[in-house]
């Protein structure tokens, strides 16, 4: 049998015009900003008509460490969407923004798949409704206005050495990551090292995700550190004085975008930080909206619990006031044998001891939801690989220790294949817990890393090296001690070595350098070989896409 792939799928599925979708909930069509017709933005009015409605109930999907062979989270996001709507539930997904770079280069783009899927995807992985852009040109304009700064005359005695804010753009592009500027003649600027970040990893993007509106998102833009002075003060966006005109580039961009699954039911997606560097997840402007909107809003974070998860709870939620009802917690048995020490080209071969070794690594991101005292349930995205006898070995798995599980048929059924899952989800929402972030902001920085390391990734402590340690004492002396921790570490491992798969033991986390966020409002702790700016691999995805003379895509995924 041939297995049709994602775009295909899509492209053979009708869509409904995007304010028939949106009535669905409620919302009317003089209240959309259309981008042709199945997307739209919401108006910044009728947000704010959406603010004394009361909240419906949070659904976070958070998945174990990635690997190779991939976990299908947004892909289970969408397809528990589809199926408690199918249940008569009025639910909304709240959803990232794909960036361009993995689009062209490796992973992929952020919209599900097969029969769970959100449309019309070549759009929202490509240009979308302008937001990447928006935010690029924001970022730039501090550089543009920062350099330009510096060359007229430097008023604010920037040490072109001490320059904190890098330039960006939407790509995988690694030879920008360290790069000079202002060579040549003298009206070419004032010479200096430079370099680039891939726009989702722009502190403009993780600002967005977390203000609540555009005059709080301007406030955020003013308190950006971009450099220090010569005596080592601190210079801001404010001292720039061009905050108002970041605003005004961003004044679109800030307005959540509507598109609808292939189910025609509604997704709100947007935004979508670098889940390594920043939070990693959607604008809270979007989730607050789905909140008042539906009775069941379900997101996601990015990469596994111990990255997307915890920002989502120590970051996202403790900064927004949310209060998130249930966890899913998503896996595949080709992951759990790859995490139990099985070669990636090997994972079709039956293996339940491997898949019982590798349920270690599912244990500790389980144990990790249980310590924010959130009840959960686990996901398992089944692949047509997956034999009987390994799917009842980890169903045993599961009931031996306690866990409830679904399998998850998304991808081939669409909603039809989480219709168990919405159940359980359903039951978990209307239990009470005790969610509360891991740790408490007024603690020291050293205090609070050691206790995401220890408690979230098993490590036996923290190691900082010369540079973090004074780093911690000026961010201390500044007065930015008192926010969250945002940890940028490898995705692939719950250790800051990404080829350390599994469950490990006896490990220690080295921090190597801090970065203040003071427009995002959290501390950025760097650990291992993290990148800012991704490359391209061999052979990248953009190889093997094409457009014909009819417009039509192909080879996108």
């Amino acid at each position: 049998m041939t297995v049709k792939k994602d775009i295909e799928i899509a492209q053979e599925t009708p869509m409904e015009p995007i304010a028939d979708v949106a009535a669905k909930v409620g919302i009317p069509a003089d209240c959309l900003e259309p981008y042709g017709k199945y997307k739209a933005k919401l108006s910044f009015d009728y947000l704010k008509q959406l603010q004394d409605r009361p909240d419906g109930k949070l659904i976070l999907v958070t998945a174990i460490n990635p690997t190779k062979a991939g976990e299908g989270k947004s892909t289970t996001t969408v397809g528990l969407g589809d199926a408690l709507n199918l249940r008569g539930q009025k639910t909304m997904m709240a959803l990232r923004e794909p960036s361009l770079g993995p689009v062209f280069g490796l992973k992929g783009g952020a919209t599900g798949g097969g029969y769970a899927q959100v449309v019309p995807m070549e759009d929202i992985n490509l240009h979308f409704t302008g937001d990447m852009h928006a935010i690029t040109t924001t970022n730039n304009l501090v550089c543009a206005a920062l350099d330009n700064s510096i060359y007229q005359g430097n008023p604010l005695h920037i040490d072109p050495e001490n320059v904190t804010f890098k330039r960006c753009m939407d790509m995988n592009d690694r030879t920008l990551r360290n790069i000079t500027i202002g060579q040549g003649a003298k009206v070419n600027g004032v010479e200096r090292k430079d370099g680039f970040n891939i726009t989702v990893a722009s502190e403009i993007m993780a600002a967005l995700c977390l203000a609540d509106d555009l005059m709080d998102l301007k406030e955020r833009f003013a308190n950006m550190l971009v450099a220090y002075t010569y005596d080592g003060d601190p210079v801001y966006v404010r001292d720039l004085g061009i905050q108002g005109a970041m605003a005004m580039v961003m004044k679109d961009a800030i307005l959540p975008n509507i598109v609808q699954t292939l189910e025609h039911n509604p997704v709100l997606i947007h935004g979508g930080p670098f889940a390594n560097i920043a939070h990693g997840c959607n604008s809270v402007i979007a989730t607050r909206a789905c909140l008042k909107l539906a009775d069941y809003t379900v997101t996601e974070a990015g990469f596994g619990a111990d990255l997307g998860a915890e920002k989502f709870l120590d970051i996202k939620c403790r900064l927004a006031g949310l209060h998130p009802n249930a966890v899913v917690i998503v896996a595949t048995i080709r992951a759990l044998k790859q995490h139990g020490g099985v070669a990636f080209e090997d994972l079709k071969e039956e293996n339940v001891d491997a898949m019982l070794a590798g349920c270690g690594n599912l244990a500790k991101h389980i144990d990790t939801i249980q310590q924010f005292g959130l009840p959960y349930v686990i996901a398992i995205n089944q692949f047509a690989t997956d034999t009987e006898k390994e799917i009842a070995a980890l169903e045993n798995w599961c009931k031996e220790n306690g866990h409830p599980m679904s399998l998850s048929q998304v991808w081939a059924k669409g909603g039809e294949g989480a219709l168990d899952l919405a159940d359980q989800v359903m039951a978990l929402c209307d239990q009470e817990n005790h969610y509360a972030p891991l740790y408490d902001v007024n603690e020291p920085i050293e205090q609070k890393i050691e206790t995401i390391a220890s408690k979230v990734y098993g490590a036996d402590g923290v190691d900082f090296t010369d540079e973090a340690k004074a780093q911690i004492e000026t961010f201390n002396q500044m007065g930015w001690d008192k926010l969250p921790i945002c940890m940028a570490k490898t995705q692939m491992s719950l250790t800051d070595n990404g080829k350390i798969m599994g469950r490990p033991q006896g490990f220690r986390i080295t921090v190597r350098e801090l970065r203040p966020s003071l427009g995002a409002g959290f501390i950025v702790a760097l650990t291992g070989k993290v990148l800012t700016m991704p490359g391209l691999p061999k052979h990248p995805s953009a190889l093997d896409m094409d457009i014909d003379e009819n417009g039509k895509i192909v080879g996108l995924f």
